[in-house]
């Protein structure tokens, strides 16, 4: 016989067994699909994966070997730490625009980089425009009709002298003159060429728009300067912890710049819109910037210490038992047996969690290995009905089936 006549026999005989197979259990599902062998407790059997579960009874050997730790449920203050990450802002408060009110060219730049670090009062270019020097020679003019209507003049002459002159000044302060600048065309009686304007704050220059030579225009941008002595962080806190959140609250700022350093700031402003997409309001945190050392576009970890003024009744995170869609934990009885129970978890506190139902203050719970008790317990119930169930003869050993009752094959 070859090879290939061995397999085709090999695979009719297998065929034959399978029909002869299918045909045993036709004629067993003829007796009633809905029938159940006596001794059979199939609630019971199913109880491990939603039903009761019995207690368990460890002996302290036992729970000592499977590292067996237990806690008391006790009410205090809830107080929840809350970490985010966030990044270094400008304070929007401290930012100044250089833009003229006058059209002319930049003569000189004495701040020619970014960065430059000026005080308030401090040169930062010379203009040169005409309208400029129309305007002082009129505030010379005027400064010579007061003084010969102060000399020689009426009353009435010299009030409208006067007038004239505060007018003129007012028209160069409208520009931003500096009053020291006015003064000393009054005195010199000599228009200048250029005038020179100040920076109007202290602070560092973040950016540089313009270059000696430049023709600029009424409300052009010349110059931003930052105030960095204070600093914004910004960070995002998800949905579910703003309500932790509040104006006041102390937040404690670390930085990769600086490893094993603490910055303490203040929560300033929640912004009054959540990020659809993240699920995640901001929050702004305001930090004083000493030396400088704090830059923005850095990167941030924002901890917010968020007390509450109620108590609630906390337990380890570790005490609950996750069972699908059940919260569980162990109380341990008077008697040593541990019982399970369904709580209802609220918030959770670092490594605490509330408790919201389902237990009380004072009782004692497991708070480790509670994965290996939960195991025990089901295999306690899904073993009931084959010891001391329904089928049971009430001494704990299994009742023996009668014959033909389909067991005979198990």
């Amino acid at each position: 016989m070859n090879k290939r006549t061995q397999i085709v026999l090999s695979l009719s005989l297998v065929g034959a067994s399978l029909v002869a197979v299918g045909a045993v259990a036709m004629a067993g599902g003829d007796q009633g699909t809905d029938q159940m062998p006596e001794g059979h407790n199939h609630a019971a059997m199913t109880a491990g994966s939603g039903g009761a579960m019995r207690p368990v009874r460890l002996d302290p050997e036992r729970a000592r070997r499977i590292g067996v730790t237990y806690t008391t449920a006790t009410r205090k203050p809830f107080a929840q730490d809350i970490t985010t990450v966030g990044s270094v802002a400008y304070d929007e408060t401290r930012l100044k625009n250089v833009n003229p009110k006058i059209e002319g060219w930049i003569e000189k730049l004495y701040v020619d980089f970014t960065g430059a670090p000026v005080r308030a009062g401090q040169p930062l270019f010379s203009l040169y425009s005409p309208m400029l020097v129309s305007a002082q020679e009129e505030l010379i003019l005027a400064t010579r009709l007061a003084d010969e209507a102060a000399a020689g003049g009426g009353e009435r002459a010299a009030a409208n002298a006067r007038e004239l002159l505060e007018s003129a000044r007012r028209r160069l302060r409208y520009w931003d003159i500096p009053d020291a600048t006015i003064r000393k065309i009054e005195e010199s009686r000599v228009p200048q060429k250029t005038i020179v304007l100040n920076s109007p704050a202290d602070g560092i220059v973040v950016e540089k728009m313009a270059v000696e030579g430049t023709r600029i225009m009424p409300g052009m941008d010349v110059f931003r300067i930052a105030d960095l002595s204070t600093v914004w962080v910004e960070g995002e806190v998800f949905e579910k912890d703003l309500s932790l959140v509040h104006l006041g609250q102390t937040a404690h700022i670390t930085f990769e710049a600086y490893p094993g350093e603490m910055f303490t700031g203040t929560v300033t402003y929640l912004y009054p819109t959540v990020s659809v997409a993240a699920r995640t309001g901001r929050v702004r945190v305001e930090l004083r910037n000493h030396q400088l050392r704090i830059k923005p576009g850095m990167y941030a970890r924002v901890h917010l210490a968020a007390a509450s003024d109620r108590d609630a009744l906390m337990i380890p995170r570790s005490a609950v038992h996750i069972t699908g869609q059940r919260a569980l934990v162990f109380v341990r009885a008077a008697d040593g047996t541990l019982h399970p129970r369904e709580v209802t978890a609220g918030l959770t506190a670092g490594s605490e969690i509330e408790v919201l139902a389902g237990l009380a203050e004072g009782e004692v719970i497991v708070t480790s290995a509670n994965f290996l008790i939960d195991a025990e317990a089901n295999m306690g119930t899904a073993m009931e009905p084959m010891t001391g169930g329904a089928g049971s003869n009430g001494t704990g050993d299994a009742k023996t089936p009668p014959p033909n009752s389909g067991h005979s094959g198990h």
